[in-house]
């Protein structure tokens, strides 16, 4: 690569040395600099809590930094450590906040380091950090990200964990000028009474007492602080879907909603949405632990994409989110990467069923069909309908009954769930369900198996026994949205009400219905047939391995039973080291991982005639959750 030096273009300098000459990117500043506070602050607690530390090998280092020589510079070296451990991710993602607190913690280290040590290179080297972070500081001015004051109550967790353990050590890093031999027990009574500034039972010979109480006071004030701060600081809620949005929102999926399946999928209201400078597309999005996470492809015109992609990377830019793209189409990948610079992978399949194709006769599909027979031999009916034509009765019953026949804490789904069912504003939406009126015929070991209250439940849903969700695809599709049966139904409901629904299709002006998606479907598929080379038996038996706490082999074979077509979907992604982390987000969204702190003033509802909506159903009652990626 040439690049001008001294004048001569001519001149062919290595990369590297390109980029000693001209210095680091300025991209790279805040990643640096986070990296050297967390390099700093963990020197400084070092310094801080071990009084030997100075006299190790990294006297040379330590003797340079803030507070080592006095109970009261101990304490301070053990703050700004600690408060440098905080920052530096902050900082790292370019947040302004962080900025500003790292640009007046370093001068108060560097007026310490005088004060106290009268450290001359100490207040050059608190100074040389401070340089980077002024001259780069346009470098820093990422917006807040969503929280809420339940943020307060996390950090005075983790924050009492830490200075739990971390004043543990402190206690203990003076083996020989504790008086006496205090136990364990002793000792963390010391640290419980010294984070509130009161004196506790083990005792020290010297200054160590000082020493040791100072830096406990510092962990206490620093955790009751940051949690005053968190408490009363402005929240700043997430995005959230207002009626104009949802209104502009459903005039494009009336013009352009036959492109994607998932389309109607970006009505939740928990998502909030970018729109491209004309009006005429959008992105959906949510932010789930710093990660920028839209599903399917923009709404609205292909023409008007690029714009909505725009707003999509400037939004993220201006959080310093991390952008990801969750089960986008092949043309809606095309568009990303070309308009972003993003790269693609794949990620799945979308089992499609076309309905003039779709028939229970011919050996593909015998399994389907006994069972359907089966099925319906046992007194089982169907009905497939749209919402606005069910009654409020009936809307009510099948409401509680997905609600109650959930089977998780969790309501799981982002990209391929709408989180709710007969919304009067969903009126286009299909609802196929099951029904047997001789409900209450059950053997004597099922009746004990779940008590004598469980006829009085299911009465509470008539002869309701299974419930499929569709939302609209356009004007002659729909997509599968939740699938959710009774525990005491036969087996075989979900193919029961997935066949009905194709059978009525054609009466509903319906010509093609998406039913799950099924991820890794190709190696799946290919895995399992002769000729398959060693490394992808060894990914196929990684993934049904997986299988055993996600649906994947499950949902592909369910799937495949129907004959599909599939439809390959990717996720978008920036950068190959950001794809664990927008995996974690990805299941956090999907209802997967759940990290929201637990609510112990929450009333626990008492056992009822009807299961609780929100607690899990028994094991036996875990039913197929098809549209958790």
């Amino acid at each position: 690569m040439s690049v001008t030096v001294d004048g001569d273009k001519s001149r062919s300098v290595p990369v590297r040395v390109r980029r000693i000459l001209n210095g680091p990117r300025p991209e790279a500043v805040p990643a640096l600099v986070g990296t050297a506070c967390t390099f700093i602050g963990l020197i400084d607690i070092a310094a801080g809590v071990f009084p030997r530390f100075r006299a190790s090998r990294m006297h040379a280092v330590a003797e340079v930094l803030p507070g080592t020589l006095s109970p009261l510079s101990a304490a301070l070296s053990l703050s700004v450590g600690v408060l440098l451990l905080l920052l530096a991710h902050g900082l790292k993602r370019n947040k302004r906040r962080a900025w500003r607190a790292a640009v007046v913690l370093l001068p108060l280290g560097a007026a310490a380091q005088f004060a106290w040590r009268h450290s001359l290179t100490g207040v050059l080297l608190s100074l040389a950090l401070l340089v980077p972070l002024l001259r780069h500081r346009d470098q820093f001015a990422a917006l807040p990200d969503p929280r809420s004051r339940w943020r307060a109550l996390a950090n005075f967790i983790l924050m009492g964990a830490g200075s739990l353990a971390l004043g543990l050590v402190v206690v203990s890093a003076h083996p020989r000028r504790i008086i006496g031999s205090p136990g364990i027990t002793d000792r963390l009574e010391h640290v419980m009474y010294g984070l509130v500034g009161v004196e506790g039972p083990v005792g020290y010979t010297g200054n160590a007492d000082w020493t040791v109480g100072y830096s406990l006071g510092a962990l206490g004030m620093l955790t009751a602080l940051t949690t005053i701060y968190l408490a009363f600081r402005p929240e700043h809620p997430a995005a959230r879907l207002t009626e104009d949005d949802e209104t502009r929102l459903r005039a494009l999926l009336a013009r352009h909603g036959g492109r994607d399946s998932l389309g109607h999928f970006a009505l939740r209201r928990d998502k909030g949405v970018v729109f491209s400078p004309s009006g005429k597309a959008a992105v959906c999005y949510r932010v789930v632990s710093g990660v920028m996470l839209a599903s399917g492809d923009p709404i609205g015109d292909v023409e008007a994409w690029p714009g909505a992609i725009e707003r999509f990377m400037d939004e993220a830019k201006a959080h310093s989110w991390t952008p990801a793209v969750m089960g986008c189409s092949e043309t809606g990948g095309e568009v990303w990467t070309r308009e972003t610079g993003l790269d693609a992978l794949e990620l799945g399949d979308e089992a499609v069923v076309d309905v003039k194709d779709f028939s229970l006769s011919g050996r593909a599909m015998r399994n389907v069909r006994q069972m359907v027979k089966r099925i319906e031999r046992n007194g089982y009916e169907t009905r497939v309908r749209r919402v606005r034509d069910l009654s409020e009765g009936e809307l009510e019953r099948v409401r509680r009954a997905a609600a109650d026949w959930r089977g998780t804490d969790t309501e799981r789904g982002f990209s391929m769930a709408l989180g709710r069912i007969g919304d009067p504003a969903d009126g286009d939406a299909v609802i196929a369900t099951a029904h047997k009126k001789d409900g209450a015929a059950r053997s004597a070991s099922d009746r004990a198996a779940v008590g004598d209250g469980w006829a009085d439940d299911t009465s509470a849903y008539g002869d309701l026994k299974a419930i499929i969700h569709f939302v609209p695809w356009g004007l002659d599709g729909m997509s599968l949205e939740l699938m959710r049966r009774d525990r005491s139904a036969d087996p075989g409901m979900n193919e029961l009400l997935i066949v009905a629904a194709l059978q009525e299709s054609p009466r509903l002006g319906i010509e093609r219905v998406s039913l799950n998606f099924a991820m890794f479907r190709a190696a799946l598929a290919r895995g399992e047939k002769i000729g398959a080379g060693p490394v992808l038996r060894i990914w196929r038996g990684l993934l049904v391995f997986l299988s055993r706490w996600f649906q994947i082999e499950s949902l592909y074979k369910f799937n495949a039973k129907f004959q599909p077509r599939w439809e390959p979907r990717f996720v978008v992604y920036r950068k190959s080291r950001d794809l664990p982390r927008i995996g974690f987000a990805a299941m956090q969204a999907e209802g997967f991982v759940n990290l929201a702190l637990p609510r112990p003033f929450t009333r626990r509802p008492a056992p009822a005639r009807r299961p609780c909506a929100h607690l899990p159903t028994p094991a036996a009652a875990a039913e197929h959750e098809v549209r958790a990626a």
